[in-house]
């Protein structure tokens, strides 16, 4: 961020101390974005954020010693963090308004607690280290001007590093280089926003230069004049037809000393158009002039102009020189040379912001080429709701910057341009053919044709009949899809629509390029949305539908067959991403074509096969299809194939499906676990790996699964991928390990290679999916004595305990559910538990959730916590005898049995029977008894005896008809129902037996 702090962020003068940053919107952005990057560090990168800085960042604060709060030792104004570097120094220390920071883990957490005064705090600290990166990594590290950043040179850094830590340096500076780039992008977005001109600006800037122009020695120019003197409402003189491309107005100058010159004022900046001596507009140039600057001396404003460059062969382009200042030595002799060349800073950065649009040629109306603004002003699109996620990420719009810089391609696919827009069909061709020579790969190449004009021509040459130029074109659009400013381009340009169109022609090659560029372009909503609107979804199934399926040797049209169905599910593949597109390829008949062409041997359709199918088996329709016709058993095939990209989406399709145990079931009896447990031996492919692990994940849900796994030792192998993983791959090794903890063996196996400590350090995590797995492994470890003695010398059941904080009710949940085995396994659990300070005011609390599963998952942790008297004291106290009785009208079963139980041990300290009868908890239990579930009958009954030992409860018990439901159930097998049933009824005839004796006598 030094960079951006330097050259984007605006300050104060210094005067004669250091300078502050401004208050403006540009400064507001870049400091939001640079608290999100902070604040989100520790969490995206918790390695690199326990990094302890070369030297503390140190500012003046204005937050007291009051935010703080656990993990801190506050000592009147002074705090200093719990967590030391390796010299026992604390992280973060604050003496009276004096703030040290040493890590990102300590500024994350210090900007989170600091809440609504995290963007002043960010301020100070900026302001008082103006070059940060020192500070973190060190002088070698600072922000020179002018130095090379890229990433070689960043290697010969480390290189030269004798530093133990230098790659985690380099991680680090990656980061902040990376944070560095989407600042600047950011500050470039709203210097472009302020550089736009409009009509009244340049307005009063010609009246103005024309005070000073005319006969006289001290003027600047003859004269300067209007093309026209006509007016739009809007203050325009361009035609309407040129407004939309952002033209305001059209210039004649006339310096003392040189030919006129035609200039064209845009909203973008000022052109000098390509005839000077003309007064008939000659289109834009592709070099920007400066903006309007202020003439010194004389206290007005003049124009500064740079030259078109040259499409001629001998010609050498020309940079920026100022046509005016450099043609006219008079207009020279009236401007200083320092305005000059901040007027040239000034282009360049108008420059970088540029977009340009050239009208199509006149000779292609002939053959119906429409042009391309009056494509995109004949109608728009209505947006529409959708579940839709994109995979391309928001760019900024990037234009080549500085003329010097630009590659010779660049130029070369420029002089191709007027090829493309002057000349007849087999002249356009030829030109598309020597495009073509260009490494289209190269962004270079890709943004030339954007911004010399040319991705329009390219598109309106597919609305020609003329199949070599459609072909021709199609061929470059779909390399040069692969930019993602290009592929919105096109969507901008209403390419999709022709494309989809397309789909329809009689010519085999056309549509696949046609389908294939659509494959590229459809990576993100808005193209997507537009495919499906315009009939694509239908046709790209009609591609699919072909006789080449089993064909090992093809004949020519068996491979064009099979071409053509690659090319459709190529671009299917793309579309699937939307949930509204899924359904429309399920609607046009794609699943059994789909199917079909599953039982292929060919690779290159087999892959995006399986990639529509990985993708749409997030909806249970497919996943009930893929399952009836037939597909397991081809997946599970697949994955022994050679091709890695078709192993991980088959093992990713399976990994969805497994939610099934219908498919779970078949992915056994097909033979798929074996190769699945093989596939664990790649730890080098990540993706591969995240959707085996997956795939292992859900099929261990099925016990007999488990057993298979068991055989193929796939638990030591879970167990041997736990260190450095993505947090991708972490959180289905751990979901399966958690599977794999249902057959006892497997608790044992974790122990011996050595997996409980990686468990247990896991549940400091951030990640929420990673932590609802981990809690579920571990509570499922310390269902052994031998673990839970591990997890405990580790302070597991501790971070398990201050996980019931966790905001999401999974992560809670499952926390709650390891807590009862630990407490059931520990040596002294009394103990434990109330060593853990504010534990069971915490646990009591969450009896207010309104998650059914959270509320089941405490009432069995408060069983285990009642069982020691001293803490059923401590719970009484904090009431959670109210509690539990609010949630006794339940219908819910899981719920039931466990509240039931925690009734039951709670009503043996004190009066908290009779307390439960007062607050109405004892007729809602009976209901219980009428309950399908076996478990709910057996706690009920033993809530119900405790109960009964007060005899207002047996009161109201027996006026609920409690007897007979209890006499139903004297005669169970379950000893434990037998003897509740038989002691509550034994205690209400008791009762009965003594008022009777009180009556009579």
């Amino acid at each position: 961020m030094g960079a951006a702090l330097a050259r984007a962020a605006q300050w104060t003068a210094a005067g004669s101390g250091t300078g502050t940053l401004e208050i403006t919107p540009l400064n507001e952005s870049l400091l939001n974005q640079i608290v999100k990057f902070a604040e989100d560090f520790s969490t995206r990168h918790p390695q690199e954020a326990a990094f302890v800085f070369r030297e503390p960042l140190e500012w003046k604060t204005q937050l007291g010693s009051s935010v703080f709060g656990e993990g801190y030792e506050i000592d009147g104004a002074t705090v200093q963090s719990e967590a030391k570097d390796k010299d026992g120094q604390p992280l973060l220390l604050l003496s009276a308004s004096n703030l040290k920071v040493h890590s990102f883990d300590q500024l994350s957490h210090l900007l989170q607690i600091a809440m609504e005064r995290k963007l002043k705090e960010a301020q100070a600290c900026l302001e008082a280290n103006r070059d940060p990166i020192v500070k973190i990594l060190g002088s070698e590290y600072a922000t020179v001007e002018g130095e090379g950043t890229s990433m070689l040179h960043l290697l010969e850094k480390v290189k030269k590093d004798d530093d133990p830590q230098a790659e985690m340096k380099m991680k680090i500076f990656i980061h902040l280089h990376q944070l560095d780039m989407q600042l600047l992008n950011s500050s470039l977005k709203h210097i472009s926003q302020d550089l736009r001109l409009k009509p009244a600006a340049i307005n009063n800037e010609v009246n103005l230069l024309k005070n000073f122009s005319g006969k006289g020695e001290d003027t600047v120019l003859e004269s300067l004049e209007y093309t026209s003197d006509y007016t739009f409402s809007n203050g325009c003189r361009a035609p309407p037809w040129r407004q939309v491309h952002g033209e305001i107005c059209y210039l004649i100058i006339k310096p003392h000393d040189t030919d006129p010159l035609c200039i064209t004022c845009s909203t973008a900046g000022v052109f000098l158009n390509g005839v000077s001596n003309s007064k008939e507009y000659h289109g834009v140039t592709n070099i920007l002039c400066a903006k309007i600057k202020s003439l010194s001396g004389l206290g007005v404003t003049d124009f500064t102009f740079f030259k078109e460059p040259s499409h001629e062969k001998n010609d050498q382009h020309v940079e920026e020189v100022a046509v005016v200042s450099g043609q006219s030595p008079v207009f020279d002799d009236n401007t200083e040379k320092s305005v000059y060349e901040k007027r040239k800073r000034s282009a360049a950065k108008i420059r970088s912001t540029d977009k340009k649009i050239l009208e199509p040629s006149t000779k292609w109306k002939n053959i119906g080429l429409p042009t391309a603004h009056n494509k995109i002003s004949d109608k728009f699109e209505v947006s529409e709701s959708s579940s839709e996620t994109d995979e391309d990420e928001v760019q900024p719009v990037r234009h080549q910057e500085g003329s010097s810089d630009l590659p010779s391609e660049y130029w070369g696919i420029q002089k191709l341009a007027k090829y493309l827009r002057l000349g007849n069909p087999t002249a356009t061709v030829i030109a598309l053919c020597a495009m073509r020579d260009f490494n289209l790969a190269q962004e270079t190449c890709q943004l030339a044709i954007r911004d010399i004009g040319c991705l329009e021509v390219l598109i309106n040459l597919l609305d020609t009949e003329e199949i070599k130029c459609q072909i021709g074109s199609l061929k470059i659009l779909k390399e040069i899809s692969q930019n993602t400013l290009i592929r919105q381009a096109i969507v901008d340009l209403e390419g999709l629509q022709i494309m989809v169109k397309i789909l329809d022609s009689p010519d085999t090659d056309l549509k696949c390029l046609a389908a294939e560029t659509i494959a590229n372009v459809a990576r993100f909503k808005q193209a997507r949305r537009t495919v499906r609107h315009y009939g694509g979804i239908k046709k790209l199934v009609g591609l699919l539908d072909c006789v080449s399926v089993r064909s090992t040797g093809l004949t020519t049209y068996q491979a064009k067959d099979t071409e053509r169905a690659r090319c459709g599910a190529l671009a299917l593949w793309s579309c699937s991403k939307s949930t509204k597109n899924k359904e429309a390829i399920r609607k046009a008949g794609g699943i059994p074509l789909l199917a079909k062409w599953l039982r292929s041997s060919h690779v290159d359709i087999l892959t995006p096969v399986v990639g529509i199918l990985q993708e749409c088996a997030s909806e249970p329709s497919y996943r009930l299809a893929i399952r009836t016709e037939g597909m397991i058993e081809n997946l599970v095939k697949n994955l022994s194939s050679k091709d890695e990209e078709l192993q991980t989406l088959c093992a990713s399709a399976i990994f969805k499906c497994g939610e099934d145990k219908e498919t779970r079931d078949l992915v056994r009896q097909h033979g798929g676990l074996q190769p699945l447990s093989v596939l664990l031996d790649n730890c080098e492919n990540k993706r591969l790996l995240a959707a085996v692990t997956g795939a292992i994940w859900k099929c261990a849900i099925s016990e007999e699964n488990v057993s298979k796994f068991h055989e193929y030792k796939v638990t030591e192998a879970l167990v041997g991928l736990l260190s450095d993983q993505p947090e991708e791959v972490l959180v289905n090794i751990i979901g399966a390990l958690g599977e794999c903890c249902q057959v006892p063996v497997n608790r044992s196996i974790i122990r011996k290679c050595g997996g409980i400590p990686p468990l247990v350090k896991l549940l400091t995590g951030t990640n929420q999916a990673l932590l609802v797995n981990v809690t579920k492994a571990v509570g499922a470890c310390a269902t052994e004595p031998e673990n839970m003695m591990i997890i405990d010398r580790l302070d597991g059941v501790r971070l398990l305990w201050s996980l019931l904080k966790n905001p999401n009710p999974d992560v809670q949940a499952n926390a709650a559910w390891a807590i009862c085995p630990c407490i059931e396994n520990a040596k002294d659990a009394g103990e434990m538990v109330r060593s853990f300070v504010g534990g069971l005011e915490l646990i009591v609390n969450l009896l207010k959730s309104k998650n059914k599963e959270v509320l089941a998952s405490v009432c069995a942790a408060i069983t285990n916590v009642a069982k020691d008297e001293e803490n059923l004291a401590v719970i009484t106290d904090h009431g959670v005898i109210p509690l539990l009785s609010k949630l006794v009208n339940t219908n819910n079963d899981k719920l039931r049995h466990h509240l039931a139980e925690a009734i039951s041990h709670c009503c043996v300290w004190g009066n908290n029977r009779v307390t439960f009868g007062e607050n109405k908890a004892v007729a809602p239990l009976v209901r219980y008894l009428k309950s399908n579930n076996p478990l709910v009958h057996r706690a009920t009954a033993q809530a119900l005896y405790q109960l009964s030992e007060d005899p207002s409860n047996c009161i109201t018990m027996h006026e609920n008809g409690v007897v007979k439901l209890l006499l139903d159930m004297i005669g169970s097998t379950d000893e434990t129902l037998q003897e509740a049933a038989a002691g509550c009824i034994a205690n209400i005839r008791r009762l009965a037996l003594a008022t009777e004796k009180a009556k009579y006598g």
